[in-house]
């Protein structure tokens, strides 16, 4: 919901890193997957509930994310650049997720449900990007992207938002958990609606 916003506030910096970046022959993929790899690290940080180390690798994460795109728009985008970056992306929240089920036993059963919502919209926004490309549609107002991205009540500003603010209040993981799901759920149900209300049955 928020991404719109926030990609006109963060592209124009990320895109003069990106060009000095490329400039220096730093390629997207080798971005993506240096940021999976930090981003991953919170995984073993939050087992040993080392949080703030695994904040700053969360927020590493995320500014690498941010240049991979920002690379990629200098060099040029490819297919794979895109797939790569989803499956990234998706890994790191998962395991963000998983860390604080490992963390503490109290926490495996309200990181189980986030992770089954976490299923739900990537399933959602993923199917959705299928049918939409089969269509030619485009999704502008997102910036340019290898595929669709469609909106929902939680898209990645908001996921990255819920799991800083567990990794700032990790006592308060279940609360967030639960409240993150339950806006993963409404995000499905949208995006179920709106995929009915523009294709129908046909």
């Amino acid at each position: 919901m928020l991404d719109p916003l926030l990609r006109r506030i963060i592209d124009p910096p990320l895109d003069r890193a990106g060009r000095w970046l490329a400039a220096r022959g730093v390629s997207a993929n080798q971005l993506t997957l240096s940021g999976l790899v930090v981003g991953l690290a919170c995984v073993p940080l939050l087992a040993i509930e080392a949080y703030g180390w695994a904040l700053a690798c969360c927020l590493g994460n995320r500014v690498i994310d941010g240049l991979d795109g920002a690379v990629a728009r200098v060099r040029g985008p490819t297919d794979f650049g895109g797939y790569a970056d989803i499956v990234a992306d998706m890994l790191f929240y998962a395991g963000i997720v998983l860390g604080f089920a490992l963390a503490r036993p109290e926490n495996a059963l309200w990181a189980a449900l986030l992770l089954a919502s976490f299923v739900g919209t990537a399933s959602s926004f993923l199917g959705y990007a299928v049918i939409a490309a089969k269509r030619g549609d485009q999704t502008a107002v997102r910036g340019h992207k290898s595929f669709y991205h469609a909106a929902g009540v939680i898209e990645g500003t908001e996921t990255v938002a819920f799991l800083v603010g567990m990794l700032v209040f990790p006592r308060y993981f279940n609360y967030l958990a639960a409240i993150c799901a339950a806006l993963c759920v409404v995000t499905i149900i949208g995006r179920l609606v709106d995929a009915r209300a523009i294709w129908g049955d046909q």
